[in-house]
């Protein structure tokens, strides 16, 4: 059999599971906060409907919509940072479709977030994962299971931020360097942003937008249901809406994932 036939005899057959790792998109998603400085913030999703088997529309029902390219589960295109903004084909609807479909290498930090929810992963926990399930392969993604999405259904804790700002865990520098270094495609978190909610203050400040995009990288953010891939052997496929000039996507990410 072909590579494809095994996988369609796979899917057919439940030796192959197809995981969510999407969250509900909707009015009730939750959305990232800026600092008052900027003023303007992602709106609201509205969904708002043409005709639901009515006058407008006797047979048929379909909506339109209001929302952010960053809203819920999303795709981070290397033009979204300033860093990424001069790369070739660093938009969504430019951006090789080759690349969206990749192994992951999925690091288990649930423990020590749920110890401390502004738990950094570093480039040393990283490199004790891959002394344990091997080394990260170039084109896979690196995705930080930490079961924060088990959060998304209350925007606060969520967000979980106090008059410091916002508290979630993520990457430290030296982290996003070393995956960066591995040839990785990208980075993808459970919480509302791939950086963690004080990567404010590091240098360079939010390590994961800065220095993904700077190098053509891509970020997903507001991931689900991490805890059922294993640390390796799960292939993601995180297709961003070809959206022109678009700077990133809400998707609908899954994972295969064999047995």
């Amino acid at each position: 059999m072909s590579a494809l036939s095994q996988l369609a005899a796979g899917l057919a057959s439940g030796g192959v599971r197809v995981v969510d790792l999407s969250a509900p998109l909707g009015p009730d998603t939750p959305l990232l906060k800026l600092p008052p400085e900027f003023a303007v913030d992602t709106p609201k999703i509205e969904i708002h409907k043409i005709s639901e088997y009515d006058a407008n529309g006797p047979f048929w029902a379909w909506n339109w919509l209001k929302l952010g390219e960053h809203s819920g589960t999303h795709f981070d295109a290397p033009a979204h940072w300033i860093t990424g903004k001069d790369l070739p084909q660093n938009t969504t609807d430019t951006l090789p479709v080759g690349r969206l479909v990749a192994p992951a290498a999925v690091i288990d930090c649930s423990a020590e977030v749920a110890a401390d929810p502004d738990y950094l992963l570093t480039a040393d926990a990283i490199r004790a994962w891959e002394a344990a399930h091997g080394a990260i392969e170039p084109g896979s993604w690196v995705l930080m299971r930490t079961d924060w999405s088990k959060r998304n259904g209350s925007e606060a804790a969520f967000l979980n931020a106090d008059a410091t700002g916002p508290h979630s865990p993520g990457p430290s520098v030296d982290c996003i360097e070393l995956v960066v270094e591995r040839g990785a495609i990208g980075w993808g978190t459970e919480c509302i942003g791939t950086d963690a909610g004080q990567a404010g203050g590091m240098n360079p400040p939010f390590p994961a937008h800065n220095l993904l995009h700077k190098n053509g990288r891509y970020g997903l953010a507001s991931l689900a249901n991490l805890d059922q891939l294993p640390p390796k052997g799960a292939i993601v496929v995180a297709t961003p809406l070809k959206i022109v000039h678009g700077t990133g996507s809400p998707i609908r990410a899954i994972a295969l994932v064999e047995g």
